[in-house]
């Protein structure tokens, strides 16, 4: 049994819970007609998402630990761009998470 859809009035441009209703009722025919995600795809999903938090954590600090070495600085850079590393994965993560 489907539920009916909400009125469109001239209201919903004023009334946010109107146009809410409206766009979950259409998410859920949405989701009716499509079938659901494989366990794989998300699975390599999960994948990215990982690989898109770790990989500027272990660039910053490959990056930070040569110019420690070379400027005979002990783990300043290293602990610097370690932060940076993570600061710009978690920001990469999230970007990706809201455009899927």
């Amino acid at each position: 049994m489907s539920a009916p859809a909400p009125a469109r009035g001239p209201d919903d441009r004023r009334d946010p819970t109107a146009a809410a209703a409206r766009r979950a009722h259409q998410r859920d025919q949405k989701n009716r007609h499509d079938p659901a995600t494989p366990a794989s795809l998300r699975l390599a999903q999960i994948g990215v998402l990982g690989w898109t938090i770790v990989a500027p954590i272990l660039l910053g600090l490959l990056a930070g630990h040569w110019l420690d070495r070379w400027l005979h600085t002990g783990v300043t850079f290293a602990a610097a761009l370690l932060t940076v590393g993570a600061a710009l994965g978690l920001w990469f993560a999230w970007r990706w998470m809201h455009r899927q």
